[in-house]
């Protein structure tokens, strides 16, 4: 019978044992791959470029749209005579655990793909089928989806009684979330009257949309999204806390890793800022034609991490004009894939197929179990010689390989190494992630932090559902040509 390897709980590290993350671009350089890789000299000569990318960051940092930097600090602040907004999280989501048997997030984009991303990395991975004891909190869902039947579904699992809503959006008035709260919201008044409010909590604008209007106006209790905070960018403020903290995730932590990062980048240095230095690394590869970004944890834990990357970068950086107003079209694409089984669908296009791509593991040095391969079948050697070997060694070595495949083949690939995957290492890797974005965004000279193309599609939702002030946008659509038979079979 396989061994299973439990977790040793280990004496409290000091400060200078906590764990850090890297990153390891060797297989980004010539030395490595050969001609298609980056010399020294490309970084010597876009040295100007990267420390006035550091600088833009630098300079608009807590303001704009770059509020965001300041959140693993100001979420732990006091704010004057009021407790701090962690605190107020931690009181509201020790008293939904010990109302709620079920927690569902209704929210799409940045609202959905981090509190996603972070119950994936630290609750078990089987948390749902977990007796309640064992999970220690409500059943988690999140509905980021207008399906109609993915919808009537969650009322198959969920009892209202015990559930609790969070519904989170920036706006307030983002259309599938909002049609979301309708439904929800109808169905708690005719089930509950008064007594609704007690069932959702509502993240969003201070001020602005409607979400905000009608929770003042029903008494629903609320979390504001802070200004200058955009939803792919929003997972360390209640967009992403609250969902955290009522699962019983150390959200003190996870913004304290997230400061740590933020200090290891204080340096427009690409020897000691990580964050950087994937952004220059990437930038260049992008200048010589890498446009695929393929995000590959090697860890169901990290499975969703890549998913809300993947709305980071593309979002942030695919761009069709400059600051400055020259026209463009930059950026990379995104694409999710998760070691080892993606090894078995989409490595052979990244060996053996076109120069376009950044392939970037993500490691974990230590797992939180592990399980030993039994001895036998020894009469067998071409399984035996797994025997007394973990799954752990087993993963951790067919990253490895890839990686060695991936170099030998002359194709770009990077790993961000964890050494154990934590409240504290995930805080890094989410502010790892989207400085490199800012620093990515200010190098291609674009506006990282709007999303034009995003707006099309919604105002011309609006347009087609007829809502009053798109009629223009209506015309428009209706002027577009027909669909032709000729090309329909």
């Amino acid at each position: 019978m396989a061994q299973i390897k439990k977790k040793v709980t280990k004496p409290a590290k000091v400060e200078t044992q906590l764990p850090q993350i890297t990153f390891d671009y060797n297989n980004m350089m010539a030395s490595h791959i050969g001609e298609e890789g980056l010399r020294l000299a490309d970084f010597e000569t876009s040295k100007d470029d990267y420390k006035s990318a550091f600088n833009y960051v630098k300079m608009h940092r807590g303001t704009e749209w770059l509020r965001w930097t300041e959140l693993p600090y100001n979420q732990l602040e006091k704010r004057g005579e009021e407790q701090s907004i962690v605190s107020e999280i931690l009181e509201t989501a020790k008293q939904i655990r010990k109302d709620a048997e079920y927690f569902v997030v209704l929210g799409i984009g940045g609202s959905a793909l981090g509190p996603m991303a972070v119950f994936q990395a630290l609750c078990n991975l089987r948390h749902n089928d977990l007796k309640r004891a064992k999970r220690g909190a409500p059943k988690f869902y999140v509905e980021d989806n207008v399906d109609p039947e993915r919808m009537n579904s969650l009322f198959g699992v969920i009892d209202l009684k015990k559930t609790v809503f969070n519904v989170i959006t920036k706006s307030g008035s983002t259309s599938e979330t909002m049609s979301q709260f309708l439904i929800i919201w109808d169905i708690l008044k005719a089930e509950f009257g008064d007594e609704a409010k007690n069932h959702i909590v509502a993240t969003t604008d201070a001020e602005k949309g409607n979400l905000i209007k009608i929770a003042k106006k029903e008494g629903i209790k609320t979390f504001v999204v802070p200004d200058g905070v955009g939803g792919r960018f929003s997972e360390l403020c209640p967009v992403g806390l609250l969902p955290a903290a009522v699962l019983n995730i150390d959200i003190k932590k996870l913004l304290k890793g997230a400061a740590a990062m933020d200090k290891r980048c204080k340096d427009a240095d690409i020897k000691t800022n990580p964050a950087l230095a994937a952004a220059l690394t990437s930038y260049l590869a992008m200048k010589r034609g890498k446009n695929v970004s393929v995000m590959m944890p090697y860890a169901d834990s990290l499975k969703l991490i890549a998913d809300w990357y993947c709305q980071l970068w593309g979002e942030s950086l695919g761009k069709n004009v400059t600051l400055d107003g020259t026209a463009v079209n930059v950026g990379q694409t995104p694409v999710k894939a998760l070691g080892v089984t993606d090894q078995h669908s989409q490595i052979q296009l990244y060996t053996e197929g076109p120069f376009d791509k950044i392939i970037t593991f993500i490691s974990v040095e230590n797992f939180r179990s592990d399980i030993v391969i039994p001895k036998s079948a020894q009469e067998y050697p071409n399984v035996a010689f797994l025997a007394e070997h973990t799954m752990g060694e087993l993963i951790k070595t067919e990253l490895l390989a890839t990686e060695y495949a991936l170099m030998k083949n002359k194709r770009m690939n990077a790993t961000i190494k964890l050494p154990e995957v934590s409240a504290y290492t995930i805080g890094q890797l989410l502010e790892f992630f989207m400085l490199e974005t800012a620093y990515a965004g200010a190098l291609l000279n674009i506006d990282t932090f709007n999303q034009p193309g995003v707006e099309e599609g919604k105002n011309a939702t609006y347009a087609l559902f007829g809502r009053t002030g798109y009629e223009e946008k209506a015309f428009e659509i209706n002027s577009a040509p027909k669909k032709l038979g000729a090309f329909i079979v």
